[in-house]
């Protein structure tokens, strides 16, 4: 069970990873094609108002998919040094009091986010240039808590220890 949860999850972090760089390079593009416009055809500009709100949404959905990753490659913030100066049987208590907690946590944010979620979508409120619903900026929060949820069960229940990786400050820069 835990060797098919764990690779399932890594198909959905791949997936993740491969979606967040095709959403990097998008609002990149988007971004330097609207900068570009209002430099050298101004008047055009109104037209291209929508790729400030796409930009927007999408740097709200990187920052909320890509916490599930940064946990798993070891990127979150972590006490590496005071663990390592830990005996082993405190080292091992510590990372299960901070992963039981990064799970409750999560959890937790996934019900306040989708109470916020719908409670947007309720109120029908509507992004200003795009005009669909304010809620499509909302739902990845409970969506990326759940994937953090996901990878702190994989961590609690020992089938992953990020701890264990060695950080390479000069690696993915």
């Amino acid at each position: 069970m835990g060797a098919r949860f764990v690779a399932a999850l890594g198909r959905v972090q791949a997936v993740q990873g491969f979606l967040l760089g095709l959403l990097m390079l998008a609002m990149t593009f988007g971004y330097a094609t609207n900068v570009l416009v209002r430099e050298v055809v101004p008047s055009f500009a109104p037209r291209l108002a929508w790729i400030d709100e796409v930009a927007l949404f999408g740097l709200v959905w990187i920052v909320f998919l890509a916490i599930g990753l940064a946990l798993e490659s070891g990127r979150h913030i972590s006490m590496r040094m005071l663990l390592d100066r830990m005996p082993p049987p405190a080292r091992r208590a510590v990372k299960i009091v901070i992963n039981l907690l990064g799970l409750v946590f999560s959890l937790y944010m996934v019900k306040v986010g989708w109470e916020i979620t719908a409670f947007v979508a309720r109120s029908g409120q509507a992004s200003p240039t795009l005009g669909f619903s304010v809620a499509w900026l909302y739902w990845v929060m409970p969506v990326g808590f759940l994937l953090l949820a996901a990878q702190y069960l994989v961590e609690l229940l020992g089938w992953s220890d990020r701890f264990a990786r060695e950080i390479d400050p000069m690696h993915h820069l």
